[in-house]
């Protein structure tokens, strides 16, 4: 992936206006990145906007602005930014109770050997280890925040795209085991990175929550227009809707349905060539009118 450069980096002053939205959306987008390894750890898989939010959380509450400090933070997250045919998390190991926090932590001291990623199975298996930040480690203690780093390489990454081929992590620390499936779509999501940068969810010129944004048509026929939405659900979103108000599902003729369905094909071709993937929904039943459909990349 690309490292991130200052000129994506949106000023304090317009940041505060921007963030509540932007907040939710990079919450929402980390769902989809997130996965548990049983009760005590759990992986965020980075990429670029993951850690430019990092960049730019901490820019804000630290109040930095000079351009020298800020290509301080942008080097510091930088070097969490997944490499060709790499993949890089944030493990976290859980431990709500204070007291619990040190016994714990001390009982995974060697952690860092102990953490693979697991592709295939039987004769065919391969487990990959992780690698951890060197500077984190130290022989008598283990932070409870890591960042690991798995570095497939081309033919481990084709194995990994293939959806014939099991993808699991692995932990096999004495003193905790645990080996789970790669949800589906946590593993969308790190296919997408092993091929290209992902869409940005925030951009300089976004408009301010209450502004006036509009939907950009990109096609129109005399039934029905596609439009990319001004504030997109997921990535590629775009929408394919009836110009009646009134028309929804059941109304629609066979002709009506077939104008329609030109431009959801045109939306599914596009989305595909952005990004490698596409899904579909449609908008019906009582109260769905105008007839809508809309195409976007599967989270």
């Amino acid at each position: 992936m690309r490292r991130l450069g200052a000129d994506e980096i949106v000023d304090l002053e317009r940041y505060a206006v921007l963030r509540p939205d932007y907040r939710d959306r990079v919450i929402a987008y980390k769902k989809g990145r997130r996965m548990a390894l049983g009760e005590r750890v759990s992986l965020v898989f980075e990429d670029r906007e993951t850690l430019r939010f990092q960049v730019q959380e901490m820019l804000f509450i630290e109040r930095i602005r000079e351009p020298a400090k800020v290509e301080q933070e942008l080097a510091v997250y930088n070097e969490l930014m997944p490499g060709p045919g790499e993949l890089s998390a944030t493990l976290f190991v859980e431990i709500t109770d204070g007291s619990a926090i040190r016994p714990e932590l001390d009982r995974l001291i060697g952690l860092d050997e102990h953490v693979f990623l697991v592709l295939g199975e039987g004769a065919e298996e391969e487990a990959l280890r992780a690698r951890f930040d060197a500077k984190q480690l130290a022989e008598d203690r283990i932070a409870a925040v890591q960042y690991v780093r798995f570095g497939l390489g081309p033919a481990r990454a084709a194995r990994f795209r293939d959806p014939r081929v099991r993808a699991r992590l692995r932990i096999d620390h004495p003193n905790y085991r645990r080996e789970d499936e790669i949800p589906e779509a946590v593993r969308e999501h790190l296919i997408q990175d092993l091929s290209r940068d992902p869409e940005p969810l925030l951009r300089r010129d976004d408009p301010a929550p209450g502004a006036a944004a509009r939907d950009e048509l990109l096609a129109r026929s005399p039934l029905a227009r596609l439009l990319r939405p001004a504030t997109p659900r997921l990535p590629g979103h775009r929408v394919v809707e009836a110009a009646d108000p009134t028309l929804g599902l059941l109304e629609a003729t066979p002709e009506q349905l077939a104008e329609l369905l030109a431009l959801v094909q045109r939306a599914v071709r596009d989305v595909l060539a952005e990004h490698g993937s596409a899904r579909v929904t449609l908008d019906a039943g009582p109260g769905a009118a105008p007839l809508r459909w809309h195409i976007s990349a599967r989270p």
